[in-house]
């Protein structure tokens, strides 16, 4: 009422508020597993395979869905989008607006409520390693960007990150349900491509052009200014963006290896049916030939070619 803005820094009081929300999250998780997706399965039928799959991926779309609407109303909200000098501008952001704050304190509690998970849906061992590198990965840049100060930068990846991975998701539940519909695996291609190609900007217009430009070059970690004084050097900025495009180069090759595989793929099941229809048609004509080579049927009677019945007339005494 007095147009005091308050604002938050993080703390140990942070781990309580995660826990709780840790909680939130696995009630959240069954609600929608046993009134969404249990329901669908039992009519879909799928087998065990891709029974985890479809389970996986439908937790993952209403996640990515909620967190992509709620990421896109903060950075509206606060201005990120608009302005994108304000991602590195009084550089390092220690107080943080309440939402952006929670946002980062939810997004950590369902990332670390997914490791219990593994166990409540008896996720294959086969699984396992893939989804602990997936969980480590997201909990590692989320908890480093809201732990280093740069929240800002890290609601632009996390915004792209999730809008990419709500649309494989989402293919995928589409093609569970219809294996002949992949149009929605193309729109996830397009959509990543793009994705990568505004991260690798982001990184290079943020490291490259605005940290460096920072008024406060020296390391202060009271006050929260922890690579203000590295970017500075230009020999350390240089290997950041390089180790960056590298990155992305590797996953940009790792999708395009996929695509190409799923293309060939996709290419030899259109050939093979053609093959089938051209050999189901090659046998049908065959049938056709022989059926004209033993004559025809008129009215019961077996008939010749020219008409005359293919029986041998008895000749009658005089």
């Amino acid at each position: 009422a007095d147009g005091e803005l308050v604002q938050y820094h993080y703390g140990l009081k942070d781990l309580v508020t995660i826990l709780f929300y840790i909680f939130i999250a696995i009630i959240l998780h069954a609600v929608v597993q046993e009134y969404a997706l249990d329901k669908i399965n039992r009519r879909l039928h799928l087998s065990k395979v891709k029974h985890s799959k479809f389970n996986e991926s439908g937790q993952l779309v209403a996640f990515h869905l909620t967190s992509v609407i709620w990421c896109l109303y903060v950075v509206v909200t606060e201005g990120y989008i608009s302005n994108p000098r304000s991602l590195w501008e009084n550089y390092p952001h220690v107080y943080l607006p309440y939402q952006v704050k929670f946002f980062y304190l939810c997004q950590l509690a369902y990332w670390l409520h997914a490791l219990p998970e593994l166990y409540f849906q008896k996720v294959r061992k086969e699984e396992i390693p893939r989804q602990l590198r997936c969980i480590a990965l997201y909990l590692l840049h989320i908890a480093g960007a809201y732990l280093l100060n740069l929240t800002r930068l890290g609601l632009i990846l996390l915004l792209l990150q999730y809008l990419a991975e709500f649309f494989f998701h989402m293919a995928r539940l589409v093609y569970f349900t219809d294996e002949n519909n992949e149009k929605l695996f193309n729109v996830w291609a397009v959509v990543f491509v793009v994705t990568r190609l505004f991260t690798l900007t982001l990184y290079i217009l943020v490291i490259g052009f605005g940290l460096p430009r920072v008024e406060s070059q020296a390391l202060d970690p009271e006050r929260g200014s922890f690579f203000s004084f590295l970017f500075n050097n230009i020999l350390f900025r240089m290997s950041v963006l390089l180790l960056v495009c590298l990155f992305q180069a590797s996953v940009m090759w790792r999708f395009i290896h996929f695509q190409l595989r799923r293309w060939r793929e996709y290419w030899n099941e259109q050939s093979s049916r053609k093959r089938a229809a051209a050999a189901a048609a090659g046998t049908k004509q065959q049938t056709k030939l022989l059926k004209r080579d033993s004559g025809y049927h008129e009215n019961g009677v077996v008939k010749a070619e020219n008409g005359t019945s293919p029986r041998t007339k008895k000749l009658k005494s005089p």
